[in-house]
C-alpha cells in the first residue's frame, strides 16, 4: 500500500522523522479512501461557480430546509474549548510558535494556511515545531542575538489550521497524483500528536479553512471518523472550527454544523477571505462591485449581517461563534498607537455586542486591549446564552447587497504596493508579513488584486474620473514597484523575488478570467 506513495522532492530535515512506515500506511489508506471524493468536491465547486457566473445568485438551499429548521445540537464541547475569548494566529516557525504560546490569550492557531508559505521544508519544520510544543520540549536560540526562547507554564491552547482543499501538495504523490495539502497537514498533525494530547487530557483540535458547502464538511467528518476508528479513539476526540470565509458557505452554516456535528466546535468569521470570496464569487455581476478595501469594514450592512447570522446559527446549535482578525501591529509612537488601539477596541466591541464568544488578534501587543472587551465584559466563558433569535430571518439580499464607497486612486495604488510586497515575501518562503502597520497574510493580497481585476472587468472609474483599465493598472504597477524598490532599497530588492512578484501580480490581475487563488500559480514557483 505505502509503495503507492512517492516523494517528488529531495529529502529535507525531519522527513524521516515524520514519514515513518506506520504513518505512510495510515496516510496511504486516507488517500485511497478520500482522494476520489476530494476531486469530486473540487469539480462540484467549479460547476457551482459556473452557474453563478451565468447569472445565478447564492441562496439558502430549499432541499435542506428541514436541517435549518430542525431542533438538534452538536456534540457537547470539551471543557477546554468552551473558553476561547482571545485567539492569536500566526505561522509555524519555531520562534513565532513560542511567542504565540506565551501570549496573553486563550488559544493559539498555528497556521499552515494563509500565513504560511507552503515550502516543503517549511511545512515539515512546522509539524516538528508543533510536535515539540505538544511534548513540552519546544525551545529556540536566536543565532544572531543569542537570546533563548522557551515556552512558559500554562501556554495557550494549541489549534492547528490546515491548508484549504484547493491546494495540492506537489512533493508527495499517491499513484502519481499530488495529494491534497489539507489531508497531509491533518494527517501529520493528528498522527504524531493524538497520543500525547490525550495523555494531557485534551483532544486534537483543528481549524478548517475555505469550505464552500456542507458536502465538504461531510468529507472532513468522514476523515475524522475514520481516523478515530482506526486508532480506537472516542468519537469527538478530533474537534474542528470551520472558518466561514467564503460567500457560498454563509448560506450553508446550519448544514455545515450538522454534517460535522460529532466533531464541530465553532464557526469563525474569516472576514478578509470572506471579502475576497465575495468578489471572486460574484465576479461576473456588475452590480456587486466593492469599493476600496479599506472602506469595507464589519460595520457595513452586508458584513454585519454575516456576523450576526453566524452568531445566531452557532448558538442555536451549541457551537461557539468566533470573531475575525485584528491585523494591526502596535506602534512605538504613543499617539499613533493610541489611535490603533482605539480602532481595535471599536471593532472588537462591535463583535462582542453581536454576541461573538471570542476573537482573533495577529500580535500579542493587542491582547490587553481586546481583553478589556472579551474578558472583562464577560460574566462567564462565552456568550452561548446570546441567541439573537431576531436574526433568524436575515435574507440572501442582506448578505449579497454590496456596500457603498469610493474607488480611489490612492486605494488602488495601496493595493498594488501591499500585494506586491506580500507576493514577494510569499515566494521567498514567508507567509505572514508586516506591511504598513498591518500583519498581512494571503487574504490581503487576494482582496487587493481581485478588487482591481473586478474594477477592470466592469469598466469602473476611480473617484477622480479615471477609467480603470489594464493599461492603467500596468502604469500604476510600474510606478508603485519603483516606490517599493525605493522603500526597501536596491540590495533588498535584488535579494528577494520582487521581479517575479511583479510578473505574477501583473499576470493574475490582467488575466481575462479571474485566477481562483494567487497561491496556485505562486505555488508552482516554490521549492
Amino acid at each position: 500500500m505505502t509503495s503507492r506513495l512517492s516523494f517528488n522532492a529531495k529529502s529535507v530535515p525531519h522527513q524521516a522523522r515524520l514519514f515513518t512506515p506506520q504513518f505512510m500506511s495510515y496516510f496511504a489508506d486516507l488517500c485511497e479512501r478520500f482522494m476520489p471524493r476530494h476531486a469530486e468536491l473540487l469539480d462540484t465547486r467549479s460547476k457551482r461557480q459556473q452557474r453563478i457566473d451565468a447569472g445565478e445568485l447564492p441562496d439558502f438551499d430549499p432541499s435542506t430546509q428541514t436541517i435549518r429548521e430542525g431542533d438538534w445540537h452538536i456534540r457537547p464541547l470539551p471543557k477546554d474549548l468552551t473558553r476561547r475569548r482571545i485567539e492569536i494566529t500566526g505561522p509555524v516557525d519555531r520562534k513565532m510558535v513560542i511567542n504565540a504560546l506565551n501570549a496573553n490569550v486563550d488559544c493559539y492557531m498555528a497556521d499552515f494556511e494563509d500565513s504560511q508559505s507552503p515550502t516543503w521544508d517549511g511545512l515539515l519544520d512546522g509539524q516538528v515545531n508543533l510536535i515539540d510544543a505538544n511534548r513540552n520540549t519546544l525551545s529556540y536560540q536566536d543565532p544572531k542575538s543569542g537570546k533563548a526562547y522557551n515556552v512558559n507554564p500554562n501556554p495557550a491552547l494549541l489549534i492547528a489550521r490546515v491548508r484549504g482543499l484547493h491546494l495540492p501538495e506537489k512533493h508527495l504523490c499517491f499513484e502519481d497524483t499530488p495529494v491534497p495539502g489539507a489531508l497531509l497537514d491533518f494527517a501529520l498533525y493528528f498522527y504524531h500528536n493524538y497520543r500525547v494530547r490525550l495523555d494531557e487530557g485534551t483532544g486534537v483540535y483543528f481549524y478548517l479553512p475555505k469550505l464552500e458547502h456542507s458536502s465538504e464538511a461531510l468529507w472532513w467528518s468522514d476523515v475524522f471518523h475514520y481516523s478515530e476508528q482506526r486508532f480506537q479513539l472516542k468519537p469527538g476526540t478530533i474537534r474542528a472550527t470551520v472558518l466561514i470565509e467564503t460567500l457560498p458557505a454563509v448560506f450553508q452554516m446550519h448544514e455545515i454544523l450538522h454534517a460535522l456535528r460529532d466533531h464541530i466546535a465553532a464557526l469563525n468569521c474569516g472576514r478578509w477571505d470572506y471579502i475576497f470570496s465575495y468578489i471572486k464569487t460574484l465576479k461576473n455581476h456588475p452590480d456587486r462591485v466593492l469599493p476600496d478595501r479599506q472602506q469595507v469594514t464589519m460595520s457595513k450592512p452586508f458584513l454585519n449581517a454575516y456576523s450576526r447570522l453566524l452568531v445566531y446559527t452557532c448558538h442555536k446549535r451549541g457551537a461557539l461563534a468566533m470573531g475575525g482578525m485584528a491585523a494591526f501591529i502596535p506602534s512605538k509612537d504613543a499617539s499613533e498607537n493610541e489611535q490603533i488601539l482605539a480602532k481595535v477596541a471599536k471593532d472588537k466591541q462591535l463583535e462582542f455586542d453581536n454576541g461573538h464568544d471570542g476573537t482573533w488578534i495577529a500580535h500579542p501587543g493587542l491582547a490587553d486591549t481586546v481583553s478589556a472587551i472579551f474578558v472583562d465584559q464577560l460574566s462567564g466563558d462565552n456568550q452561548l446564552h446570546v441567541l439573537r433569535e431576531q436574526d433568524h430571518a436575515i435574507t440572501a439580499s442582506q448578505l449579497l447587497t454590496p456596500c457603498d464607497g469610493e474607488r480611489t486612486e490612492a486605494g488602488m495604488r495601496t493595493n498594488i504596493r501591499v500585494a506586491l510586497q506580500y507576493i514577494s515575501a510569499w515566494l521567498d518562503g514567508r507567509g505572514c508579513v508586516p506591511i504598513y502597520g498591518l500583519m498581512e497574510d494571503a487574504a490581503t493580497a487576494e482582496i487587493s488584486r481581485a478588487s482591481i481585476w473586478q474594477w477592470i472587468k466592469h469598466e469602473k472609474s476611480l473617484s477622480n474620473g479615471t477609467s480603470v483599465t489594464k493599461a492603467l493598472f500596468k502604469q500604476f504597477l510600474a510606478e508603485e514597484a519603483a516606490k517599493v524598490k525605493q522603500e526597501v532599497g536596491e540590495s533588498m530588492w535584488q535579494q528577494q523575488p520582487f521581479d517575479k512578484a511583479v510578473a505574477l501580480l501583473e499576470a493574475i490581475t490582467t488575466a481575462d478570467e479571474l485566477v481562483e487563488f494567487l497561491t496556485l500559480p505562486g505555488y508552482q514557483q516554490l521549492d
